[in-house]
């Protein structure tokens, strides 16, 4: 990373408190599936993102959860709320373990989407954050903007929100998310409001922020590895994309870049949909992703926070400095309460105003 890099002061806090958490006793023993052949071997369809992130997933998850339990996982990509819908009403369900963003797990569980979770099956005390009745924290993103180095060296392109919604200083083409959570909050952002403060949104403030940038939208971007790669071809000049996208890019000597200026932070989840075809072998998954020698060997590839505690000091420093800063007033954690109550009605809002 470039100049635009945080400092190293915050993630030692961050890996301090950590270790605090492991020194106080605060990681228990979960119930472990253990015995290979007390296992039947079958499948299991797990949907996911795609690109680097795929990789990771087959990587350090789908091959080893083979390997130890005799399973075979089938990777679909691009998680969607509509397909889930679908798929449950009509008691077709094809997919068993979906990787949703917060506003995604928490919406399809207020819509009883999702299967319940035994907490025995998690060491709960290791979660950075609490089990929910349906969803497992997976790990925290972290989102801003990349651009090209050689094409915008520093000073040439923006940082915060706000600059990346100010045209005249820094001209050029943008993406945004073709969907309404995060991009409703990057909006505020943008348009002053504190990150203390985002919350309730101000929807409409939002749609009007929205409305004076859209004409400079290049791409609205629904295919994650996108966010990068509409960049490495110089099909935009700056897109809101995510730490672990441009940490990819740079393994494959791009010369992409990222700010850790100011960032959304959003929690994934592993959740099972309801009367999924392989339900048993997918809790074995999600109980499997969260041990932390997976945890660890999956964010060292992403350069994601894993969920796990104990999972933090086990990752490689170099990939730790991917990590987002906790401490920072700059940054905004994505509110996935907020969304249960209003995904479906603004998703639906948002598609319109982006069609019309």
């Amino acid at each position: 990373m470039t100049s635009n890099s945080k400092p190293d002061l915050p993630r030692r806090r961050f890996m301090q408190a950590t270790g605090a958490a492991l020194l106080t006793g605060a990681i228990g023993a979960p119930m472990v599936i253990t015995s290979r052949k007390a296992m039947a071997a079958g499948n299991l369809v797990v949907v996911s993102w795609g690109g680097n992130y795929h990789t990771g997933v087959e990587e350090a998850l789908a091959k080893p959860f083979e390997k130890e339990f005799g399973i075979h996982v089938t990777l679909v990509d691009t998680p969607d709320l509509a397909k889930v819908k679908a798929q449950v009403m009509t008691n077709n369900v094809e997919w068993d373990v979906f990787d949703a963003v917060g506003p995604m797990a928490m919406t399809g569980s207020k819509d009883g989407f999702w299967e319940p979770l035994d907490p025995a099956l998690f060491n709960t005390k290791d979660l950075i954050k609490p089990l929910t009745k349906d969803g497992v924290p997976f790990y925290s993103a972290t989102g801003g903007m990349c651009w090209n180095n050689n094409k915008f060296p520093d000073g040439k392109h923006p940082l915060t929100f706000a600059e990346y919604f100010d045209f005249k200083k820094f001209p050029g083409r943008r993406t945004l998310r073709n969907r309404v959570s995060e991009t409703l909050e990057i909006a505020l952002l943008a348009d002053g409001v504190p990150p203390e403060k985002i919350y309730p949104l101000d929807v409409e403030r939002a749609f009007k922020a929205l409305d004076r940038v859209k004409p400079y939208i290049a791409n609205w971007v629904d295919q994650t590895p996108q966010t990068v790669t509409l960049v490495e071809t110089g099909q935009v000049d700056f897109s809101y994309t995510y730490a672990t996208r441009v940490k990819a890019a740079q393994e494959s000597s791009l010369p992409i870049d990222f700010s850790f200026k100011q960032n959304l932070i959003m929690f994934e989840y592993l959740v099972v949909l309801k009367n999924a075809p392989n339900k048993a072998n997918a809790m074995k998954f999600l109980q499997f992703a969260l041990r932390p020698d997976r945890q660890a060997a999956l964010m060292d590839l992403h350069g994601n926070t894993p969920a796990s505690r104990a999972a933090l000091p086990m990752m490689k420093p170099d990939v730790r400095k991917w990590l987002s800063d906790p401490t920072s007033k700059a940054n905004l954690v994505i509110n996935d309460a907020w969304w249960a109550d209003h995904y479906d009605e603004l998703s639906l809002r948002f598609k319109e105003w982006v069609m019309g």
